[in-house]
């Protein structure tokens, strides 16, 4: 079946598909219309779930970790400041090793006060232990809600879906919605070994010594290590089922690029026309778009850009006082590329915060940039000075 949908309300579906138990629902700009579909599906009987209207984003949180903590399947949805006020309940449930699984639209943090889009709110969530992948469009949105339920109940963590705010979340594009039968067939109920019951009673997150508490945070790494080969298996599973295969990351045009432009979110459909465009012009332009930015596809972008004379990151972010967050991350990866290999020379760009609008005209402005200008690490795309 296919249906022309909003990134939120394919988002929607998804959770609907995958059989969530227990939605926790708190309003914010621009998700809220996330947890009302779901609530009106839960209203109607089309969904068998919980539905819990809480006081806060930190409530909604803290509803999820109880019902994932008694082997309930979990979800809810945030942008922004609700997800910074999430913060602390965000460490509480990757720690107790929680599938949660939550939709963030990605929105810009306030003062001044803004609903348009902006990945600093998600990014600054980079060191709880959340998954993170960024969708490009809103079959993409769809796809992987239900792909991330299952990586996170096979590595024990939790995950975060982003989509771009306006841009995903309220545009309208076709979206195919399989039956349930065969999303059952690709996502089994979640049954864990571990949890909350007054039949055989455990005890959960109490004070440990620090050498233990050492060995737990070990764990959480081997689990995101672990989650890079389900992501890539499961992914190519769900396309065996689906026809649409995923990974950490999305290659174009990178084969015999001179020039790599790296991105995320729907701002890559934008670079992919530049990129093509360029390419008809005969200039070896290609792309990197990464959806998972936790686990970081490290090895996979030193494959892909170490014959590569120039790459450019696109962040729509920025970690005041150093630079873009997506930018930090690559220059750490290509720090370690293999020795006696040359360096692209490795540009940052910073571009669309607060929902600014990037233009094919400034694509190829960051790449003509880049062939005439040495590396900073810091470029402002399209500055009002």
């Amino acid at each position: 079946m296919r249906l022309v949908l909003r990134g939120n309300h394919a988002v929607a579906y998804a959770a609907k598909l995958s059989r969530v138990e227990v939605v926790a629902a708190y309003p914010i700009t621009p998700q809220t219309e996330i947890v009302e579909l779901l609530s009106n599906m839960v209203a109607s009987g089309e969904l068998n779930a919980k539905f819990i209207n809480i006081e806060s984003e930190h409530s909604a949180m803290a509803v999820c970790i109880g019902a994932s903590a008694t082997g309930a399947r979990a979800f809810t949805a945030t942008s922004s400041q609700g997800l910074a006020l999430m913060h602390e309940l965000l460490h509480w449930a990757a720690n107790a090793r929680l599938p949660v699984v939550m939709a963030n639209v990605n929105r810009a943090m306030a003062p001044p006060w803004s609903i348009w889009t902006e990945q600093t709110d998600s990014l600054a969530q980079r060191d709880t232990g959340w998954l993170q992948v960024y969708c490009s469009n809103n079959q993409e949105v769809f796809d992987t809600i239900i792909q991330l339920f299952k990586v996170c109940e096979r590595v024990s963590l939790p995950g975060m879906a982003i989509l771009d705010a306006f841009l995903l979340s309220h545009t309208n594009e076709c979206v195919e919605i399989p039956e349930q039968e065969t999303v059952d067939k690709f996502l089994p109920p979640y049954n864990p070994k571990i949890k909350i019951d007054v039949d055989e009673p455990h005890a959960f997150g109490g004070v440990t010594k620090p050498d233990y508490y050492y060995e737990f945070r070990n764990k959480i790494q081997c689990a995101m290590e672990q989650a890079k080969k389900e992501i890539v298996e499961i992914g190519k599973e769900y396309g065996e089922l689906f026809g649409r295969s995923y990974g950490l990351l999305e290659e174009f045009f990178t084969d015999d690029s001179e020039i790599i432009l790296i991105t995320a979110g729907s701002l890559a459909s934008t670079a992919k026309q530049a990129v093509y465009q360029m390419r008809k012009d005969g200039k070896k332009v290609g792309l990197v778009r990464l959806r998972f930015f936790r686990p970081f596809p490290s090895e996979e972008l030193r494959r892909i850009l170490v014959n590569a004379k120039y790459a450019g990151v696109i962040d729509r972010n920025i970690s005041f006082g150093n630079q873009g967050i997506i930018f930090t991350e690559v220059k750490s990866a290509l720090f370690n590329i293999c020795r006696g290999k040359d360096y692209p020379k490795l540009y940052g760009f910073i571009a669309g915060l607060g929902g600014r609008d990037v233009r094919i005209k400034d694509i190829n402005w960051i790449v003509d940039y880049m062939l005439n200008n040495e590396p900073e690490e810091i470029i402002w795309v399209g500055l009002k000075r």
